[in-house]
């Protein structure tokens, strides 16, 4: 019988997270070097266990019609068919096409935090996304509908008592449309998830908050399949303007 265990081997994955996390806290005092650390901790996590087929940055997402969304702290980002992703002085910009999910990342959430989040996973689904037919043998696919884009909270604490209790539920209730809010981790805490048949949340009051985040993330991005074939020639436009 082999000398590994599975549960200690998640268990550790969760408390190498949190304890990242906390030593931020504790260490860093000034509030933007905070916050790009906790941004870190999370990107580190989703860049090691994702699928290779995704790729996670802090970013800001355009679309073809030359809108940009507000700086998202965490995309998580096609990156096996996505043609073009622009780098430029440190900043990274992404086609709105090739977006998966986006999450803001901070040391503690609030009810300003929700807003917030809520305003940036909204600021990235009103761009506009294209979609081209796909050639195959026998012809063409029709073009595929743009993926429903995922969006979420990452913290390491709450600033509520309880931390996944009716606070947190009036506050994510509150995000209707294109700010509705589908998935989260308050890593000393738990985590909660959207039903996306009946919009209602659940919350998980889970002791391995971030490994169990995590699973429920690949999940949901199996299940939203493939982004859409982006039309690049929309983009190309811009060159002659």
């Amino acid at each position: 019988m082999a000398d590994w265990s599975l549960a200690q081997l998640l268990a550790s994955l969760h408390e190498d997270i949190q304890q990242k996390l906390s030593i931020v806290r504790r260490s860093i005092n000034h509030p933007g070097s905070k916050g790009d650390a906790s941004e870190e901790v999370w990107l580190e996590l989703l860049k090691t266990y994702l699928p290779k087929r995704y790729e996670a940055a802090k970013a800001h997402v355009v679309d073809s019609k030359g809108q940009f969304s507000e700086q998202i702290d965490v995309v998580v980002f096609d990156r096996q068919y996505s043609p073009f992703i622009f780098t430029f002085q440190g900043q990274t910009i992404i086609p709105a096409e090739s977006v998966y999910a986006v999450f803001e990342a901070k040391q503690t959430i609030d009810l300003g935090l929700v807003n917030y989040a809520q305003d940036k996973v909204a600021s990235v689904r009103r761009l506009h996304r294209t979609s081209l037919p796909i050639p195959h043998a026998g012809g063409t696919f029709a073009a595929k509908p743009p993926i429903a884009i995922l969006g979420g909270i990452l913290t390491f604490e709450s600033d509520w008592s309880p931390a996944m209790g009716t606070s947190l539920a009036s506050a994510l209730n509150a995000g209707t449309g294109d700010r509705q809010l589908d998935l989260g981790c308050i890593a000393s805490h738990g985590h909660f998830e959207r039903d996306p048949q009946t919009g209602s949340y659940s919350f998980g009051h889970e002791t391995r908050a971030a490994t169990a985040f995590l699973f429920k993330l690949i999940s949901r991005l199996q299940f939203s399949g493939t982004v859409p074939m982006i039309d690049v020639e929309a983009y190309a436009e811009w060159l002659v303007k």
